[in-house]
């Protein structure tokens, strides 16, 4: 298996239709150059080629500085070097996704409940993104769960948690505080006139929560 996941984890999930699709793979290696540690490709209206076009693109613009996931395509994820895949709580199940990458590839799961989490885990998922935490422009209609989804499934599965949904650096403090492990965004970076300089305070907001919540779990406190 590739490297574990990056903690705390900034993750940015791609969405060509937030800002110029042109500058899309610019923008992202500017997050990357901010803070972001991983990079969710997820644009389900692509077909194949043209996905695997854009992974391409978006591996030779980062480096090797974050890791990048193919969302649900175990095809592409094969055809590039990515470092895995992100699955859907509908897509094809995790066990399955397995047998065909094998153990080198990392296989993240999206769920929305303490079940989806709890099936995820017992199939072998290697880390999960539960949402929806707030409000979410990119999800208009889904009433958000909060971060009780997270400290909910925390208290159950042993696997890392991502949140997401609605995530800005003044809110996901709490997040971080109900046990997740990172966040992901979406037009928290990529709508931002400078996703570097965007990524960069989420980042920074994302350790310093991680910090107390290291500190408040030892009883301690931050003297700064």
């Amino acid at each position: 298996m590739k490297a574990p996941l990056p903690q705390p984890c900034l993750c940015l999930v791609t969405d060509r239709t937030v800002g110029d699709p042109k500058t899309l793979v610019f923008r992202v290696a500017q997050a990357v150059d901010g803070g972001v540690d991983l990079v969710q490709l997820r644009e389900k209206e692509l077909p194949g080629g043209e996905l695997l076009i854009l992974a391409q693109a978006i591996e030779e613009a980062i480096e090797g500085r974050a890791a990048l996931v193919i969302n649900e395509r175990i095809d592409v994820a094969l055809a590039s070097s990515a470092w895995g895949v992100q699955l859907g709580e509908e897509a094809v199940p995790v066990d399955l996704a397995r047998r065909i990458l094998g153990t080198r590839y990392v296989i993240g799961r999206s769920v929305h409940s303490i079940e989806g989490a709890l099936t995820a885990q017992s199939q072998g998922a290697d880390y999960l993104v539960a949402g929806t935490m707030y409000a979410s422009s990119s999800h208009p209609d889904t009433e958000p769960a909060g971060p009780a989804l997270v400290q909910a499934i925390t208290q159950v599965c042993s696997l890392p948690v991502i949140g997401i949904g609605g995530i800005a650096p003044g809110n996901l403090r709490g997040v971080v505080d109900a046990g997740a492990c990172g966040v992901a965004v979406i037009s928290s970076i990529l709508a931002s006139p400078d996703p570097k300089a965007a990524a960069w305070e989420l980042k920074k907001a994302l350790n310093e929560a991680w910090v107390e919540a290291a500190l408040t779990l030892r009883g301690e406190s931050n003297p700064v």
